[in-house]
């Protein structure tokens, strides 16, 4: 199966991978990820965005290796939450050794720090009069949390992961209200506005 997969593809690979490992202890965790189950651990940013392509969702290698590590971490007992502070410390290297998923270089585009976006507007091409100072620019950033959906704020200090990883996690009821209010359509998208609030079988935290 050639790369990149579908979220289906995405779901069979990881559990070629997954078959030979021993069930998780906790029975409502899932040994096999599906496509929902996917789709949550992107909103809480275990998960890097996928590439689309139209309205198709592709994932690749690292994706796989994340979803890979998340239920091996999961089946030595780790809760989600703990996972998303684990998860965002491991580099390339201990990632591939956790997951067992060999890792190319890793695409720019892919990177997890490429959440954030400064919207910073350039300085003025005139320069102010020496005797006058010119303001200091506000940095303003932007978060993708779906498709068509962008965070806008002025920040008072530099964004990290975890940063953009809580706030992925806190919007996914704002990103519910905007499809129950039809403001948006995420229905073939990467992020399924349900899988914010999974049923208790599946891997919520």
């Amino acid at each position: 199966m050639s790369v990149p997969w579908t979220i289906r593809e995405l779901s069979r690979q990881a559990e070629q991978r997954l078959a030979s490992d021993e069930a998780p202890a906790n029975g409502q965790v899932r040994a096999v990820p599906d496509e929902r189950s996917i789709r949550y651990y992107t909103t809480l940013g275990l998960l890097d965005r996928p590439h689309l392509q139209g309205r198709t969702a592709l994932y690749g290698p690292r994706h796989l290796a994340q979803l890979v590590a998340i239920k091996r971490l999961q089946a030595e007992g780790r809760s989600l939450a703990e996972i998303q502070r684990v998860l965002p410390t491991l580099d390339d290297a201990a990632l591939a050794r956790t997951s067992g998923v060999e890792l190319g270089p890793r695409p720019r585009a892919a990177g997890r720090r490429d959440f954030w976006r400064a919207a910073t507007p350039p300085e003025p091409a005139v320069d102010p009069a020496p005797s006058i100072p010119a303001p200091p620019l506000t940095p303003t950033l932007e978060l993708s949390l779906a498709p068509g959906v962008r965070l806008a704020f002025t920040a008072a200090r530099p964004a990290t992961d975890a940063d953009a990883a809580a706030l992925l996690a806190a919007a996914a009821p704002l990103l519910a209200e905007l499809v129950r209010r039809h403001l948006v359509d995420l229905s073939d998208a990467a992020l399924d506005p349900r899988s914010a609030h999974p049923d208790p079988q599946e891997d919520c935290p």
